[in-house]
């Protein structure tokens, strides 16, 4: 069985040049503030800024990508994602051990899945900033049609397996 979730999308390569590590196109994602959860508005600068502002992070190369797109995933597949995003907290975050870091994994990885209302292939874009109530996240979806200015200048195309 399928559930729906994020995968990286890449326009162009401005994600290689606006963040520091770029996410690879096609990777599982979540929004990934966590990331950013230590920082502040004097702490953030740069590329790292950018990435605060409007990244997805992708899963396998924690990278990160100004878009993503609804796809659907095996549940099997699903499952191994929260053991790489918990082993991730473990070893990065400061989780204290796999036990700990699984449910806090899969809450994000639900919350992403959440994201995925849509129909598959719709672009979402993440906006980040600091309220007084701590960081504020909005998302937005981009669909072909709904923007006359741009959205025909684009369109996702299914490949056939090569």
């Amino acid at each position: 069985m399928t559930v729906p979730m994020l995968r990286t999308f890449r326009f162009d390569a401005s994600d290689q040049r606006v963040f520091e590590r770029a996410a690879e196109p096609g990777e599982w994602a979540v929004p990934g503030g966590f990331v950013f959860a230590g920082d502040s508005e004097a702490t953030l600068t740069g590329k790292r800024r950018q990435a605060f502002r409007s990244g997805f992070l992708g899963l396998h190369s924690f990278g990160w990508s100004s878009f993503a797109i609804v796809a659907e995933i095996e549940d099997s597949e699903f499952e191994g994602l929260i053991e790489l995003l918990a082993d991730r907290f473990v070893r990065e975050f400061g989780a204290p051990d796999l036990a700990a870091a699984r449910p806090v994994a899969r809450a994000e990885l639900a919350f992403a899945r959440d994201l995925c209302c849509h129909p598959r292939n719709t672009v979402l874009v993440v906006e980040r900033e600091f309220s007084p109530d701590g960081v504020r996240e909005r998302f937005r979806t981009l669909r072909p049609g709904s923007d006359p200015l741009h959205a025909r200048i684009w369109e996702i195309v299914e490949e056939a397996d090569r």
